[in-house]
């Protein structure tokens, strides 16, 4: 948990699993930025490539930032790694928010039996980037398509979750209705990954979760891409009748 003891270089620094100082990362966060002139407008760029091309599904939590953005798919811990290493990596200090959501939002986007093995509450992260003086949270957790076929399904409400684009000037949190209690801001990845083992009823060993890994993960990455494709399709069909 960050402390008034904390400076701003410990919201820059690379850490085993943020590891914002790989080459290829750092490269990947100057091909994102290319063009950007001020530190809100390297944010949205950052924002906007991780929100879409790290899409949701259920991923291993301890991932590096660099084999995260290589996959291209990750949940709220994951994609908040690679969004704060990218965001450190481009020079601006970031952070993770670290709240308790009903798990009953996951409906629909993950396994069955799954969800029914997660407890009634989750831990759930997001970025919060320091940008103007003032720590705004930003969070990139569901995709457009996903978030789309989500609404299309009726799985979420646009009353729950109005808008999934980010100004860089003002809080975004996409999950807020089902959020039951806010645990305060962590200064890294590692931090909320530690975070999530304790809280996490039942959690397996690090060992069993990568050994199902290669099976389950690609197996519940069907349930998040099957919502998706509904909504492409509908874009897709309207775009023809145009």
């Amino acid at each position: 948990m960050n402390t008034q003891a904390d400076t701003l270089q410990d919201y820059l620094v690379a850490t085993k699993m943020c590891d914002c100082d790989n080459p290829w990362l750092r490269k990947k966060a100057e091909e994102i930025i290319e063009g950007a002139s001020t530190p809100e407008e390297k944010a949205l760029k950052i924002f906007y490539y991780v929100r879409d091309n790290i899409r949701f599904s259920m991923a291993f939590s301890r991932s590096k930032a660099s084999q995260i953005l290589q996959q291209g798919y990750g949940e709220c811990l994951t994609k908040t790694n690679a969004h704060v290493a990218l965001l450190r990596a481009a020079g601006i200090p970031t952070r993770v928010r670290w709240v308790m959501v009903q798990s009953k939002v996951l409906r629909g986007l993950v396994a069955a039996f799954l969800l029914r093995a997660i407890a009634s509450e989750a831990s759930h992260f997001w970025v919060e980037c320091l940008l103007g003086g003032r720590w705004i949270s930003c969070e990139a957790f569901l995709d457009e398509p996903l978030y789309k076929g989500m609404l299309k399904q009726g799985l979420i409400t646009s009353e729950q979750i109005p808008t999934i684009d980010w100004d860089g000037e003002n809080d975004l949190v996409m999950l807020k209705p089902w959020i039951t209690d806010d645990r305060g801001s962590l200064t890294s990845p590692d931090e909320a990954w530690l975070a999530y083992q304790r809280n996490a009823e039942g959690a397996p060993p690090v060992w069993i979760e990568r050994l199902m890994a290669p099976v389950l993960l690609p197996y519940n990455r069907r349930f998040s891409d099957r919502i998706r494709h509904m909504a492409e399709v509908g874009m897709h069909n309207r775009s023809l009748g145009s």
